[in-house]
C-alpha cells in the first residue's frame, strides 16, 4: 500500500513549493489542486458565463470545491496504485475536522500523512502579489476580508507542521 501525502494550507503559504520539495524527495507523483484542475475550471466557468478566475465565489465553491477534491482523489487512487502520491490544496474546512484524515483514507484505501504548511498573512500576501496571477487579483484587492475565509489555525488532527516562511521559493 503506498502512502498518501497531503500538503494543505493557506494560499501563498508556500504549499506548492513544498510539495514539489516532498514529491522529488518520495519520487511521488505530484497532484497539484491548481494544476491538476485549472484549465477544466476556467472552460467551466467561461461556459457558465462567470468569471474565468473566481475561486472565492459562494457559486464557485458550490459547484467546483468538492468536485476538484474528489478529482484529486480520483487521480491520486489511480497512480497510489504504483506510487507514493502527494497531494496539494487548500483544504481549509477540511482542516477543521478531526475525523477528516480517517476520511481520506477510506476514501482512497491508502495510509495518510497530512502536512500543514503555515506562515504569517503578510508572506502570504507579498507571494500572492508576486506570482502575479490573475486568479488572485480578487483576493489582493479585499486582502482582510479573503485572509478571514483562510485557515490560520492548526488542523484539528494530528500532523506535520512546516513552517512555510522557512520554504524555500528559489528551488
Amino acid at each position: 500500500m503506498q502512502q498518501l501525502h497531503v500538503v494543505c494550507g493557506a494560499p501563498g503559504a508556500g504549499k506548492t513549493t513544498f510539495a514539489k520539495k516532498l514529491a522529488k524527495d518520495l519520487s511521488a507523483v505530484l497532484l497539484d489542486s491548481d494544476q491538476v484542475t485549472q484549465r477544466l475550471i476556467m472552460a467551466g466557468l467561461q461556459l457558465a458565463g462567470m468569471d474565468v478566475n473566481d475561486r472565492d465565489s459562494p457559486a464557485y465553491k458550490k459547484v467546483y470545491r468538492d468536485t476538484v477534491y474528489e478529482t484529486l482523489w480520483d487521480v491520486a487512487v489511480i497512480n497510489g496504485e504504483h506510487l507514493p502520491v502527494v497531494v496539494a490544496g487548500p483544504f481549509t474546512r477540511e482542516c477543521g475536522d478531526v475525523s477528516w484524515p480517517d476520511k481520506i483514507a477510506q476514501r482512497t484505501g491508502m495510509m495518510i500523512k497530512i502536512w500543514f504548511v503555515r506562515c504569517p498573512a503578510s508572506t502570504r500576501k507579498q507571494r500572492i502579489a508576486a506570482r502575479g496571477e490573475e486568479r488572485d487579483v480578487a483576493k489582493m484587492n479585499d486582502w482582510e476580508n479573503y485572509r478571514k475565509t483562510c485557515r490560520e489555525e492548526i488542523p484539528a488532527f494530528l500532523c506535520e507542521i512546516v513552517e512555510g516562511d522557512q520554504v524555500d521559493l528559489t528551488e
